[in-house]
């Protein structure tokens, strides 16, 4: 972006105007007042780039606008970095070493912010995946309890997780019967409590045959579907 030389914006009321119609034009002000950054950061968040040591006060009504804008922020003290995720929660990328209680905030905004976060502890992990189920595909070797608490919140993602326990598995087709299409090898449970939900539900079972109490469960309980498997064996 072009901007006017230095300090053609003389008096208050100009530059006022100036950033309220384009708070980046602040980069052709000398010395702004903190009123004219609070309104040119108000007109445009990425303003703030152009403002040299910004205050606390100008730093937090950037990051209102759009947490995105920490990013231009040498330093941000721990309010404004609540302030920018709780706004944005992917904003936690541009923050250096951010607190648990950052953390938390992060992923309460978005589960799968906790992919920009290192060796993040337990607690944040059981934060994440109950904003987000799929927030468990950036996470290394999930406890069982995480496991369980993104399925909760969407079976589907069970599909980020290797070797679910049944336990695992069941929450996931309880939570969306359908997430069994991404199970390999369901235990005998799992598939009777799908086809239980609709007989026709067995087509959605990985391989090419259920088990026998199943196939058992589809004969005493649902025999047109029992009987439109066959015909096709």
């Amino acid at each position: 972006m072009k901007y006017v030389k230095k300090d053609k914006y003389k008096s208050l009321a100009e530059q006022l105007q100036a950033v309220s119609k384009c708070g980046p034009a602040i980069a052709s002000i000398n010395n702004p007042s903190e009123e004219v950054q609070l309104q040119a950061v108000a007109e445009s968040c990425y303003s703030i780039k152009y403002i040299h040591n910004p205050s606390e006060q100008v730093q937090l009504k950037a990051v209102s606008n759009f947490g995105y804008s920490i990013k231009y922020i040498d330093n941000p003290s721990e309010q404004v970095q609540l302030k920018a995720v709780s706004n944005f929660g992917y904003s936690i990328k541009y923050i250096d070493n951010p607190s648990e209680q950052v953390q938390l905030k992060a992923v309460s905004e978005d589960g799968k912010s906790i992919a920009y976060i290192n060796n993040p502890s337990e607690e944040v992990q059981l934060k994440a995946v109950a904003k987000s189920g799929e927030a468990i595909q950036f996470i290394n070797n999930p406890s069982e309890e995480v496991q369980l608490k993104a399925v909760a919140e969407d079976g589907y993602s069970i599909q980020y997780i290797h070797n679910p326990s049944e336990q695992v598995q069941l929450q996931a087709v309880s939570e969306d019967w359908k997430s069994i299409a991404f199970i390999n090898n369901p235990s005998e449970e799992v598939q009777l409590k799908v086809v239980k939900e609709r007989g026709d539900n067995k087509r959605y079972i990985p391989g090419e045959r259920p088990s026998e109490k199943v196939l058992d469960f589809l004969y005493h309980n649902d025999r047109d579907v029992f009987d439109e498997y066959y015909e096709k064996l």
